[in-house]
């Protein structure tokens, strides 16, 4: 099975269900990934991510121009895309 995200079918899909711009879908995962980057990595190499401290985080970048409501839809749409593929899922 292929474990890469197609990145243009991605941003197609979160602007189906955002209404976002490809602009500012491509911004919040470019700042989403930062914020990855720098978590902390479990003991099995997991991420675990507050979703609120995620959110928190993308807001507080200057260049982040969208409300709180749009920037959570566009990070709930990437996770349930990445569901959608075995690529994510949520941790107990």
């Amino acid at each position: 099975m292929d474990k890469t995200v197609n990145e243009q079918e991605l941003v197609e899909y979160i602007g189906s269900k955002t209404k976002a711009t490809p602009q500012d879908i491509r911004l919040v995962l470019k700042h989403e990934q930062a914020y990855i980057d720098n978590a902390h990595k479990g003991a099995k190499g997991d991420i675990d991510i507050d979703s609120d401290d995620l959110v928190d985080y993308v807001m507080s970048r200057k260049d982040v121009k969208l409300d709180e409501l749009t920037v959570e839809n566009i990070l709930d749409s990437e996770m349930d895309y990445l569901m959608k593929k075995g690529l994510a899922g949520y941790m107990d």
